[in-house]
């Protein structure tokens, strides 16, 4: 499991891939970087960008990083720069490709603040997306007992609800049964 500063770093330079240019160079230079030989120096922008997951006491998450960057980087390397702040819809869609490439964790930082600004249904639809979308990263991370908690209480928040045209009922009985859904899609 990579370390907070470095999965929070990652994530954030995920998300600003979604909508920046820089940050999609930064991007794809940490993909290019991790085809090269585990002792290969790291190129200046990345030294910048992660100093601690680079130097030689944390090459041991070099596996994990590498993943979730290559995972990342087919998400956003054909899409176009979305505004910087993007509508629900477009968010949701930049959710459902995140999640299904089994980044869970930059789902909830995606989505988290719709949620926060969110009110009725749709704040309830989606803080449960966000628990599911955790719960799915307590799977991975080895939390049964949280997984199972979140997956419970988001699939509960979802059942029977839509969000921008995405109906939400099946995403929620396939997380609830413990089953890898699709993050629901618009139309």
């Amino acid at each position: 499991m990579l370390p907070l500063p470095l999965r929070n770093r990652l994530a954030e330079l995920i998300l600003d891939s979604l909508r920046d240019p820089t940050a999609r160079n930064t991007l794809s230079v940490l993909v290019r970087f991790c085809g090269e030989p585990e002792d290969a120096p790291a190129p200046p922008e990345l030294a910048a960008e992660f100093p601690a997951a680079l130097r030689k006491e944390h090459r041991r998450f070099r596996k994990e990083l590498c993943d979730r960057a290559l995972n990342a980087w087919d998400v956003v390397r054909a899409r176009a720069l979305a505004p910087a702040e993007p509508a629900l819809a477009e968010a949701l869609d930049q959710a459902a490709d995140l999640f299904d490439a089994g980044l869970f964790f930059e789902v909830h930082e995606l989505l988290e603040p719709y949620w926060m600004r969110g009110e009725g249904p749709a704040r309830e639809a989606l803080q449960g997306l966000i628990q599911v979308a955790v719960g799915f990263q307590h799977l991975a991370n080895g939390n049964l007992e949280g997984a199972r908690m979140l997956l419970q209480e988001g699939s509960a928040k979802v059942e029977g609800k839509k969000l921008e045209g995405r109906d939400l009922s099946g995403f929620g009985r396939a997380a609830r049964l413990g089953a890898s859904p699709r993050f629901p899609r618009g139309g």
